[in-house]
């Protein structure tokens, strides 16, 4: 009942039965907003979990899936298969829709979703570190979240992607080496492939699954970019593999912290933590960065997303506080992104590369030579404008 109350779920009663001779329980907590079963067969070493809740005056599905989660953790299963019923979304493409359509929704903050309609029920899968969710929308195309976040949209996404490459790898006089921690949709490493200079691209993510989901459902906007063969893809946790790649002497031009949020609008945790999809704040963390600035070549440039300023205001604030501490150049930028209905922000740091100090002429010469053109966002001319805050984010430290 304790987990239910976490998640935020009314608790009116319960009853729990057991059977003779240790052979299960069986029980019903009723909750306000519907209720939660649990059935165990200890025969068959097994439990099933059913949370039910009523969408009808609030959206109550992110309560129900951390109570799950909290479920899910407690009980520790060695396997588990999981199931999301979004009722009263249409079953099939043909079904047609009602009146009030049904949303795809992001919780913002406890008391901001944003939303969008979809066409039909998401489709899903359950990694072993986070719920991947596919969602067809009318606006946006296919879109991706993870754990109900939304990550990308067919749509839009080149907007985020573009300047998180972009921003930093022009600013870069040459880069050759480019190392992201997660990217694990492939369009960051399309839009580094962009650069002729750059010789390698390694990609660290930590869920092999996404990689797969990403290779087919994807491949058409990231047009492949996992089997160039200037990619190379390591599985397993991006801190662990910048701690290798730091005692092997490896160093890179370009790192792009391309993560999940973490998982507070609060200070990020020590990267001793251990990180998993869906807990990304040990990646944010005063030492990380200096494992990332001890990665970099001398004129190196790390990028990152930061939050909303206007949603997330601590973590934006606390992000660009703990960069400043280890590096010299530090430099907020922001795009305005519809699937996060949010203005973004970004971060450039680096020890000696200014990316505002790099001129519009240098730029589009950069631009020229490299052959990158065509472009749906960034442009030389439009470069220090992302860097241009308003007075509400400048009191953060953007």
């Amino acid at each position: 009942m304790q987990l239910a109350t976490d998640a935020g779920l009314t608790v009116v009663g319960d009853h729990f039965h057991t059977f003779a001779d240790a052979c299960g329980v069986t029980g019903l907590v009723l909750l306000a907003e519907s209720h939660l079963a649990i059935h165990t067969w200890p025969e068959l070493n097994a439990v099933t979990l059913d949370v039910y809740v009523c969408n009808f005056v609030d959206d109550n599905s992110y309560k129900a899936r951390a109570l799950m989660d909290g479920l899910v953790t407690l009980f520790a299963p060695m396997r588990k298969n999981t199931h999301e019923l979004r009722r009263g979304v249409p079953q099939s493409p043909e079904t047609p829709l009602d009146a009030t359509p049904p949303l795809a929704l992001e919780w913002l903050t406890p008391d901001v979703a944003h939303g969008v309609r979809i066409t039909r029920p998401p489709v899903m899968t359950h990694s072993k570190f986070q719920r991947i969710e596919w969602h067809d929308t009318p606006a946006m195309g296919r879109v991706l979240a993870l754990d109900g976040a939304f990550m990308l949209s067919e749509r839009d996404e080149f907007i985020y992607h573009e300047c998180m490459v972009h921003v930093p790898a022009l600013a870069h006089p040459a880069p050759q080496r480019a190392l992201v921690m997660g990217g694990g949709d492939g369009c960051i490493a399309r839009e580094l492939l962009k650069h002729p200079g750059i010789e390698e691209i390694v990609i660290a993510e930590l869920d092999p699954a996404m990689i797969e989901e990403c290779r087919t459902r994807l491949a058409a906007i990231n047009q492949h970019a996992f089997d160039n063969k200037r990619v190379t893809i390591v599985v397993g946790d991006a801190l662990a593999y910048a701690r290798q790649a730091h005692d092997a002497g490896e160093h890179f031009d370009l790192v792009v912290m391309d993560l999940t949020d973490p998982d507070s609008d609060t200070q990020s945790a020590s990267s001793a933590d251990v990180q998993d999809a869906g807990n990304a704040s040990g990646l944010y963390s005063v030492e990380s960065y200096r494992l990332v600035r001890d990665l970099l070549t001398a004129d190196g440039l790390l990028s990152l997303h930061i939050g909303s300023p206007f949603f997330h205001s601590s973590r934006f604030a606390y992000a660009l506080r703990d960069l400043r501490k280890v590096f010299a150049e530090v430099h907020a930028y922001k795009a305005f992104m519809p699937l996060y209905g949010a203005e973004w922000g970004m971060a450039c740091a680096s020890m000696q590369t200014n990316p505002t100090a790099v001129s519009v002429d240098q730029i589009q010469q950069r631009m020229t030579s490299r052959g990158i053109d065509h472009l749906n966002f960034y442009t030389a001319r439009s470069h220090h404008s992302l860097f241009a805050w308003p007075a509400y984010a400048e009191a953060l430290g953007a």
